[in-house]
């Protein structure tokens, strides 16, 4: 099988993901998925959409990620997988959109505006 890439993002984050058969490695900036995520949750949410479908052991899948923080990052490659999964099989779409991982999370952070301390925040009022 060739290898399938996809992208994914999240507010900061870019996850580009080169997906091939294989036993199940997950390798970010070439470093262990465990290792680059220690917290058990993020790793939960990276292989949400490979538990969702059951094929947790039968992909290789290499990222490069950068931007962002932690959580986003983790989302990001999570788009990317689910992207990756319905290139590979368009059968996939349905149970990974149920899920909501197929929708890209628009939110950022909203600009400072002129005048004020942070974009809605606004500078202590006096009467006198």
């Amino acid at each position: 099988m060739e290898v399938i890439n996809a992208i994914g993002r999240r507010k900061e984050a870019v996850a580009r993901i080169y997906m091939s058969e294989g036993k199940g490695q997950i390798t970010i900036n070439k470093r262990d998925l465990s290792n680059y995520f220690p917290a058990a949750t993020l790793q939960y949410i990276v292989k949400q959409p490979l538990n969702v479908i059951g094929v947790v052991d039968n992909y290789d899948i290499k990222i490069n990620l950068n931007g962002g923080g932690i959580k986003g990052q983790a989302e990001a490659v999570r788009l990317a997988i689910s992207r990756a999964l319905v290139k590979i099989d368009e059968e996939n779409k349905p149970a990974l959109k149920a899920e909501g991982f197929m929708t890209r999370d628009s939110r950022v952070v909203e600009r400072k505006k002129p005048g004020r301390p942070k974009a809605r925040k606004r500078f202590q009022f006096s009467k006198r």
